[in-house]
């Protein structure tokens, strides 16, 4: 990211991440963490749909296709839902370390107009890990996986206890995400949030 601030810059004891044991294998599908969220989850209509793939290492790549609904300009992809689908990868990263974590700082880059009708090809990287904080970026590209960088971003996510989700929740859904018996499903509905 050009003009990093320092918020984003790991300390100098900040390590490497280390991809958990059980984290999904590289090229598989890391599929909806909550079936409702606007970023990845299948029951938003309007919602990003946003596919991610485990990487080697603690990366992923993810794509999703801007639609009409997701247009702020006459054709053009609105830059927040540009800004929700480089934080949904980025929070994705945090299932390959089998961290509950959300979004504590997210700074971005728009660096060229992204079209109605375009697939957007999305890379993510963990970089350093400093206690509950965990320091991520991402780049956008149109055109394919090599085209030309169209969005990139800069985040740290914290680390939060489930607790986090419980106390500011909305009690029906967080009881029905807690209730299902997918334990995997179970654990990912509380994988990241704003």
């Amino acid at each position: 990211m050009s003009g990093t601030s320092e918020a984003l810059t790991p300390p100098a004891d900040a390590v490497a991440p280390v991809r958990h044991p059980d984290a999904p294998a590289p090229g598989e599908l890391l599929g909806a963490h909550y079936d409702q969220c606007f970023g990845c989850g299948g029951a938003q209509p309007h919602g990003l749909h946003l596919e991610a793939r485990a990487g080697e290492g603690v990366s992923l790549t993810a794509e999703f296709t801007v639609r009409s609904a997701h247009q702020g300009a006459p054709g053009l992809a609105h830059g927040g839902v540009l800004a929700t689908a480089l934080d949904e990868t980025l929070g994705s990263l945090n299932w390959l370390l089998r961290t509950i974590a959300v979004t504590g700082r997210l700074e971005t880059d728009f660096v060229r107009p992204v079209p109605v009708g375009t697939v957007l090809h999305l890379e993510a990287e963990v970089t350093a890990v400093a206690g509950r904080k965990i320091y991520s970026r991402a780049t956008g590209r149109i055109g394919g996986p090599e085209g030309p960088v169209a969005v990139r971003a800069g985040a740290v996510f914290v680390e939060v206890k489930v607790d986090h989700f419980v106390d500011n929740g909305r009690p029906q859904e967080i009881r029905a995400a807690m209730e299902d018996p997918d334990q995997v499903r179970r654990a990912r509905a509380f994988e990241v949030n704003p």
